[in-house]
């Protein structure tokens, strides 16, 4: 079986073609700056080689298009034609509570998605265009939705509610969401494998650090609670999103800075984080690159990174009354070597301890932990693309 993956963002499309067979990945790239004069698709060919095609691409139904096209090309392409797609699978960021699992896309499921649309306005809208893109393109073929909430609807009621009044949870459905759900259940599930130690009973904390971040406290293989909140904005310090501010500080804010709901949303998701305290990028290597430079603002920016992180952990702890396996996913989780020293050797209360030697790794399963650490600590490189795929075979066969 040949399953397509797409993940539209508000001016994105990326994309996976796997062989569900031989668990391979046949194609993959993106389209970006969708609707600029400067759009291009960048692409992986068979042998490794990038390439670059620049095009005019206006909208979403253009950019699949010209991937499908690209799919079947007679010199970079690696299909002959689209017949030979046997499934697509779509990344769906919110799901709010209609979804606690992937689903067969059917009229009733769009009409979900569109429902969640006020909750998560620039990625929701993007999303079910590539869905109704592909019912147009490939009206046979079906089609799987993946959302990016549906692994934390496992939260107890106690751990998602809000301290707002009642009534507006029921009314607008404000409460804790939490995201990167498809990242952390593939890795909560793979480090389980890799470590082969048994889901039931197994307390873990799954670390998805990267330009966005959050921070899963994992039970029985369900998550029990989770960084983000009601959107991807609460929790950790990231590359340009605040994360957790007082709610008076957002207000002050507005007023000192004459903001409305969308200036201040722009602040908060796009010019705060690494990026508004260090004043230098949202990049965690241009930050390294400035700490030793001796920047103090980058310094800061980096402590009170590590610091939230730091705290989220000790918190989720504290929830699961222990922790038997640290997760760190995520690009800066898999690649920053220092980072993770730094967050483990704060961990010494619990029995954690890294093994310096293992640590010395970035992009691959490993063990990080000494033989002495009571918390096994392991690198676990996300694959939320083979986790569509994957849900998009199963529920296609009927599974």
């Amino acid at each position: 079986m040949k399953v397509l993956v797409l993940n539209c963002g508000s001016s994105s499309v990326k994309y996976k073609l796997f062989e569900m067979a031989g668990s391979q990945v046949m194609a993959q790239g993106g389209i970006e700056k969708i609707g600029l004069k400067d759009s291009f698709l960048k692409l992986t060919l068979p042998s490794g080689e990038k390439k670059v095609i620049e095009r005019s691409i206006p909208e979403h139904k253009t950019a699949i298009e010209m991937i499908l096209e690209v799919l079947q090309d007679n010199r970079i392409g690696v299909i002959k034609s689209l017949a030979e797609i046997d499934a697509v699978g779509h990344r769906v960021v919110h799901g709010g509570e209609k979804f606690n699992q992937s689903v067969l896309v059917n009229e009733e499921v769009m009409r979900g998605i569109e429902s969640c649309i006020d909750m998560a306005p620039l990625h929701n809208p993007a999303n079910l265009l590539g869905i109704r893109t592909i019912a147009q393109l490939l009206p046979s073929v079906p089609q799987v939705a993946v959302f990016d909430t549906a692994f934390h609807q496992t939260l107890p009621d106690y751990a998602y509610i809000y301290g707002i009044p009642y009534e507006l949870y029921q009314k607008y459905g404000v409460r804790r969401y939490g995201f990167h759900g498809t990242s952390h259940r593939y890795v909560s599930a793979r480090a389980a494998e890799f470590l082969g130690l048994p889901v039931k009973g197994l307390r873990m904390i799954t670390c998805h650090i990267g330009n966005g971040g959050s921070i899963t406290a994992v039970k029985d293989g369900q998550s029990v609670d989770t960084s983000m909140g009601f959107t991807p904005l609460e929790g950790l310090l990231m590359g340009t999103r605040s994360g957790d501010i007082d709610a008076g500080a957002v207000s002050f804010l507005m007023d000192k800075e004459k903001l409305d709901t969308t200036g201040i949303s722009n602040l908060l998701n796009k010019k705060s984080g690494l990026a508004g305290v260090s004043g230098v990028s949202s990049d965690m290597r241009d930050i390294d690159a400035a700490v030793a430079d001796d920047n103090k603002r980058a310094r800061l920016a980096l402590q009170s990174y590590k610091y939230r992180i730091l705290k989220y952990i000790g918190a989720y702890a504290a929830v699961l009354g222990g922790v038997d396996v640290l997760v760190f996913t995520g690009g800066v989780g898999e690649n920053q070597i220092q980072l993770r020293r730094d967050v483990v050797g704060g961990l010494a209360y619990l029995g954690a301890e890294i093994d310096d030697a293992r640590n010395n790794v970035r992009g691959e399963d490993a063990l990080i932990s000494s033989d002495k650490s009571k918390v096994k600590v392991v690198v676990i490189p996300t694959d939320e693309e083979w986790m569509i795929a994957s849900d998009t075979q199963r529920l296609v066969n009927g599974k």
